[in-house]
């Protein structure tokens, strides 16, 4: 599948999306608020076929953003769905695990370094940080400082 038809379907999930970017001619940025990042997230996965690859956490200026990233990897093509987090008082985005059970682990990571909750994650236990880490502290928030 070439980066066209990828747009060209993006048609179908437009009432998910703020908006599409497309930096590059291989490269795809959907932007969505987070009451919506299952269905887009399942709509790349189950019905374009694309490779999940990583998940990454972002603390942003006023918001919190989860970015899913995809591969086409016949045609070189990447797409990234990219969530908003609005609440940063209490940060959750429906987990992906139940759909691609290859992000729980990288779901777990976020958690613990920003403190995302994944809402229906079957196993949001602690990954990386210490038993003796302070509970409430999330090293990757801009108000942690070492």
């Amino acid at each position: 599948m070439t980066q066209r038809p990828i747009r060209d379907r993006i048609s179908e999930i437009a009432d998910k999306l703020i908006r599409v970017e497309q930096s590059r001619p291989n490269r795809m940025m959907l932007l969505c608020e987070a009451c919506n990042s299952f269905e887009v997230n399942r709509f790349l996965f189950s019905e374009l076929g694309l490779r999940f690859v990583i998940v990454t956490g972002i603390d942003a200026e006023d918001c919190f953003e989860i970015l899913y990233h995809y591969s086409n990897d016949r045609t070189g093509c990447i797409a990234t769905v990219k969530a908003f987090i609005r609440n940063r008082e209490n940060p959750a985005i429906e987990s992906i695990t139940p759909l691609i059970p290859g992000a729980e682990w990288i779901e777990r990571e976020v958690h613990d370094l920003l403190g995302i909750d994944f809402v229906n994650h079957p196993n949001l236990k602690r990954l990386i940080l210490h038993d003796d880490w302070p509970q409430g502290v999330y090293p990757l928030r801009k108000e942690v400082r070492t």
